[in-house]
């Protein structure tokens, strides 16, 4: 699919609390997610960059030693190998989160 509508797509279960769509091309992966209130994913890395926007709620994100709490229209980078992580509090949270799908190098 070229086209979405963030108003009407259609996410599917992808893990417990965690709701998403994937669109993968050669190069890229653009993922909406939405993340259910009181979740935690307290730290991970991976070998491409990654980047993002909340769209709707609130959500604390750690990108190396550095957290923020975001909420709709902050947008966050994050570099391949940096350590980063995130957590949800009272509510659902909305982001689209686009990844490279090749490590770097």
């Amino acid at each position: 699919m070229a086209f979405w509508s963030l108003e009407t797509l259609d996410l599917e279960k992808f893990r417990p609390g965690i709701m998403s769509r994937a669109e993968m091309g050669n190069n890229l992966i653009m993922v909406c997610m939405q993340i259910d209130a009181q979740k935690e994913d307290t730290g991970h890395t991976h070998p491409f960059d990654q980047c993002g926007i909340v769209l709707e709620g609130q959500i604390e994100m750690f990108i190396g030693q550095e957290r923020r709490m975001l909420k709709a229209t902050d947008c966050y980078f994050i570099p391949s190998g940096e350590n980063h992580g995130w957590k949800t509090f009272d509510n659902k949270v909305k982001i689209l989160d686009i990844s490279s799908k090749k490590p770097q190098g």
